[in-house]
């Protein structure tokens, strides 16, 4: 609703991030806001090491930067190859034309392109947009492991843990993971399972009716499709073992707490705060939380401070008003239920 074009589903914000640097190394395409755009007088750092064409001050025109941007966008639409061919094939006339310097910035926007390409290609022919889910359990515990497949490169992926009784069947928690997951996102054309799920015709019927297209649910018995399954389902195996590793550690040190705290058994939540300003101004407080399985970043809290009659830079007042706001509210809620 808001225009433009949409790229996407990205793994995590990490590969939003690494796919915008990729994108300044490769194309010079800026990332400044439009304020500091317009009061440039001359190239910023960006520019000095070659992540930016400084359209700023003119040091592109602004047919060479539209030709950028129509090459990042084909790259993200998964044609980094034409790409390739346009990037080699303008070195190679740089340095016909005895413009090495040129020549030499070309080189290094085609060794990154290739580096990219090298991380993301699976070379899976027709594969086109795919999601492969894989899952793996141990002690009564699951990870489910996605993989983002577009335009036949890997978007990266991405490890979910949901919870469920122990006795539960991977297929069963596949299941219910799909629902859940494309929930609030389109899904693709071809979805890859490591395990086959009940009523997998009546979820794809779901599934492409919300995506407008038909969408098959796959489960590969062999070849680069399975190999590339496995490598999911391996991944999943591996981020289990590490979180059942954390938190093992992490029961040892809540029932530490405990002892220490002489309490009745180990906390299921453990609430910090901080607060911090700016020489008295822009007062905030903050909350983190963790349990049982690590830090719930889901349940951290930011507070604006409020109250005009503190003293600037009062931390002991911005605390009391941050833990009357957040147990107040933790008392009506309790009180309700």
């Amino acid at each position: 609703n808001r225009g433009g074009r949409y790229y996407g589903p990205f793994a995590s914000a990490g590969a939003v991030n690494g796919t915008l640097n990729s994108l300044q190394r490769v194309f010079l395409l800026r990332s400044c806001s439009d304020s500091v755009f317009a009061g440039r007088t001359r190239p910023c750092l960006l520019y000095q090491i070659k992540r930016c064409a400084a359209p700023c001050v003119g040091r592109i025109d602004r047919a060479g930067y539209d030709r950028l941007v129509a090459d990042a966008r084909a790259f993200l639409e998964g044609r980094s190859q034409d790409i390739q061919k346009k990037l080699a094939a303008q070195m190679q006339a740089a340095s016909d034309a005895l413009d090495f310097e040129r020549a030499a910035a070309l080189r290094d926007r085609l060794r990154a392109l290739t580096q990219i390409q090298a991380r993301q290609d699976i070379n899976l022919t027709g594969l086109g947009d795919a999601d492969v889910v894989a899952v793996s359990q141990k002690g009564g515990a699951s990870c489910v492991q996605v993989f983002f497949i577009r335009n036949g490169l890997n978007w990266g992926n991405w490890a979910s843990f949901p919870r469920h009784d122990r006795q539960e069947a991977p297929s069963a928690v596949l299941a219910a993971f799909l629902s859940q997951f494309y929930d609030n996102k389109p899904p693709p054309r071809h979805v890859l399972l490591s395990h086959d799920v009940g009523e997998r015709a009546l979820i794809a019927e779901a599934l492409s009716l919300k995506a407008g297209h038909r969408v098959g649910l796959h489960v590969p018995k062999r070849g680069p499709k399975r190999h590339l399954v496995e490598l999911a389902q391996r991944n999943a195996a591996d981020a289990l073992e590490r979180r059942l590793a954390e938190g093992a550690s992490q029961a040892r040190l809540l029932a530490g707490v405990a002892g220490t705290f002489d309490l009745e058994a180990p906390p299921e939540r453990i609430e910090v705060y901080d607060n911090s300003h700016i020489s008295g101004a822009n007062a905030l407080g903050a909350m983190i939380v963790a349990g049982p399985d690590g830090f719930e970043k889901g349940a951290y809290r930011r507070f604006n401070i409020k109250s005009s009659e503190l003293a600037p830079g009062d931390d002991y007042a911005m605390m009391r008003e941050v833990m009357r706001r957040r147990f107040t509210r933790l008392i009506k809620v309790d009180g309700e239920n």
